[in-house]
C-alpha cells in the first residue's frame, strides 16, 4: 500500500514520503500527515520476536513507501548501532508499579536520539531520490534536547549544514554544554535571549518567508527541519511504542491483544502523537496519558477544549517541556476535525492572531483516547525522591512529571493495567535537579561534582556523552535576539 503525505492546511495535493522529509514543513505552514495510517504488518506475537532494528523496518517501511527495502534497511543499520549503549536500544525497566521505557541510551542521552539518529540518513537518501543538488540547511529550534541530538546526527554529513537556536537561559547547564561544545564543520549553535516559543515561532516564520527561501535557493541552499514537525522525525518514534508492547509480550508480562496504558511527558506533542499513531495502527493501547509540567497548556486543552497560549511562561526543572505552543498538536486537530484543512487553518490562524482557539463539541468527543494532568515543581521533586528512596531507581525530572501524573491517574481511576512510562532523558542530563530533590546539601556543588555524586549514589556508569563534555572547549558562543535570527542565518551561510 502506497502512503502519500498531505498538509494539514493544504488543498489536498500530496507528496511522497521522501519529498515530505526533504521539505520538513509545508509551504502553506501546515504539517505533513500520512493520507492513511497503515495497519501493523504482522501479528503482535510475530513482532515480539524481532530485534529493534527488524521491528523498525517493519513499521517504517509501511509509512516510507517510496524508500526501497535496501535504502531503508541501510538507514536503520547506520542509525541503531554502537552509538547506543545497549543492544536493546530502548530497554524496559520495571519499577514502582510501571514499566519505564528508557529512551536515553543514544549518543546524547535523551529520547530525541531515537529519531535523530536516523533522520540524517533518511534525508540524504531523500535528496538523492529527488535529485536535489542544493545544500540542505537544517534549521531547528530546541528546548534543550533536539538541538544536541540533531547536531550529533548531522555533524559532518556531506551536503548538509545545521543551525540550532536555543533559549540561552532556558536549558540545563549540561544541555547547554552539550550544545556549545558540539564539533563538526557544518554545525552552528546560537543562543537567543527569549524562550523556546520565541525561537520556534521565528524558525517557522523563516520557513514561510518566500523571499528568504528564494535568496537561499539562489545561493544553493534548501531549508529543512529536524524538529518533530518533520514527518521523518515522527515515524521513527512510533517504533519504540510497538517495541515496548512487543517486549512486554515476549517477557510474559501481558497477553497478546491485552491493552496497556502509555504515559508521556509532553511539550511539543510529537512523542505522544507517535503513540497515538501506534494505536491507530492497531497497537492495543487503552489510555494515552499526557503529562504536563507547570506550563500546563495541554492539560487545560484536554480539560476544556480550549487551547490558550496566553499565560505566564514558567521555567521549570523539566525544560524540554517548557513550551506553550505545542506544534504537533496540529496533526491531532486535523485528524479530529475530520481532516478538514480549512478548519485546521482557521484554528491555527486563531492561535497565531488571538493566542487561542476552541474546538467543537464533536471534536472533543474524539479525545477519549487521552487523559491529561500535570505535576507541579514540588510534586516532580517529591516523585524523584520517593522513587529513588523506595526502589533505588533514579529518574530525570521529565520522567518524574510522567510518573507523578500516572500516580494521579491511578488514584482517580483505579486502572491497574500494565503501563509504559516514556523515560525521556538520563538523570545525568539533569544532575542538579535530581540531586537537589534528594537533599539540599548538593546545591553548592559544581555541575561535574554533581555528576560524580550521582554516580556514587546510583552506581550507574557515567555516560560517554557526559564524560566527553567535562573538559571540552566552548566552540559556539553567539547569542542574539529572536528578531535577529534571519540575519544570523544569512551571516552563518555567508549570504550578504
Amino acid at each position: 500500500m502506497e502512503i502519500s503525505y498531505k498538509s494539514t492546511r493544504g488543498s489536498g495535493e500530496t507528496l511522497t514520503a521522501s519529498q515530505a522529509i526533504l521539505q520538513g514543513l509545508s509551504p502553506d505552514g501546515g504539517l505533513f500527515v500520512p493520507t492513511q495510517i497503515p495497519r501493523l504488518p504482522k501479528s503482535l506475537q510475530e513482532l515480539s520476536q524481532l530485534s529493534y532494528q527488524e521491528l523498525a523496518y517493519e513499521i517504517m517501511s509501511r509509512f516510507l513507501t517510496d524508500f526501497t527495502p535496501a535504502e531503508l534497511k541501510s538507514c536503520i543499520q547506520k542509525a541503531y548501532d554502537s552509538k547506543f549503549d545497549t543492544d536493546a536500544i530502548a530497554p524496559l525497566v520495571e519499577r514502582d508499579g510501571a514499566h519505564y521505557l528508557e529512551l536515553f541510551h543514544g549518543a546524547t542521552i535523551a529520547f530525541k536520539d531515537m529519531a535523530l539518529s536516523i533522520l540524517p540518513h533518511l534525508m540524504t537518501v531523500s535528496a538523492k531520490k529527488n535529485r536535489e543538488e542544493r545544500e540542505i540547511v537544517i534549521l531547528t529550534a530546541t528546548s534543550g534536547d533536539t538541538g544536541k541530538a540533531a547536531m550529533a546526527g548531522f555533524a559532518d554529513v556531506p551536503g548538509t549544514r545545521i543551525i540550532v537556536f536555543y533559549p540561552k537561559h532556558g536549558v540545563s547547564p549540561i544541555q547547554e554544554k552539550q550544545m556549545v561544545t558540539q564539533k563538526g564543520n557544518n554545525t552552528h549553535v546560537v543562543g537567543i535571549t527569549g524562550n523556546f516559543d520565541d525561537a520556534q515561532t521565528a524558525v517557522k516564520k523563516m520557513f514561510h518567508d518566500p523571499d528568504l527561501a528564494g535568496e537561499l535557493s539562489r545561493a544553493g541552499f534548501l531549508f529543512s527541519s529536524a524538529n518533530s514537525i518533520n514527518i521523518g522525525r515522527l515515524v521513527p518514534q512510533i517504533v519504540y511504542y510497538v517495541y515496548a508492547y512487543a517486549t512486554l509480550l515476549r517477557e510474559g508480562k501481558i497477553q497478546e491483544r491485552e491493552k496497556i496504558n502509555v504515559v508521556v511527558p509532553t511539550g511539543n506533542f510529537g512523542n505522544i502523537l507517535a503513540a497515538y499513531y501506534g494505536k491507530q495502527m492497531g497497537l492495543p493501547i487503552e489510555k494515552l496519558i499526557c503529562a504536563s509540567n507547570d506550563n500546563k497548556v495541554l492539560y487545560d486543552f484536554f480539560s476544556t477544549g480550549i487551547y490558550d497560549r496566553d499565560r505566564e511562561f514558567i521555567l521549570t526543572t523539566s525544560p524540554s517541556m517548557d513550551i506553550l505552543i505545542s506544534s504537533n498538536l496540529e496533526r491531532l486537530i486535523y485528524k479530529i476535525a475530520g481532516e478538514d484543512s480549512a478548519k485546521c487553518r482557521e484554528f491555527m490562524g486563531s492561535l497565531s492572531t488571538e493566542g487561542k482557539y476552541t474546538i467543537t463539541a464533536a471534536m472533543r468527543e474524539q479525545l477519549g483516547d487521552f487523559y491529561g494532568d500535570f505535576a507541579t515543581e514540588a510534586e516532580t521533586a517529591q516523585t524523584i525522591a520517593r522513587i529513588f528512596r523506595d526502589t533505588g531507581y533514579m529518574i530525570d525530572p521529565h520522567t518524574a512529571v510522567a510518573a507523578a501524573v500516572y500516580g494521579k491517574y491511578k488514584a482517580q481511576t483505579g486502572d491497574g493495567r500494565a503501563t509504559v512510562i516514556a523515560s525521556t532523558a538520563s538523570p545525568y542530563k539533569f544532575t542538579r535537579s535530581v540531586l537537589s530533590a534528594l537533599d539540599a546539601k548538593y546545591d553548592s556543588m559544581t555541575d561535574f561534582e554533581l555528576v560524580d555524586a550521582l554516580h556514587g549514589l546510583t552506581g550507574v556508569p557515567i555516560p560517554r556523552a557526559i564524560e566527553e563534555i567535562r573538559t571540552a572547549p566552548i566552540l559556539h558562543d553567539r547569542v542574539v535576539d529572536a528578531e535577529d535570527m534571519p540575519g544570523t542565518v544569512l551571516d552563518i551561510l555567508g549570504i550578504s
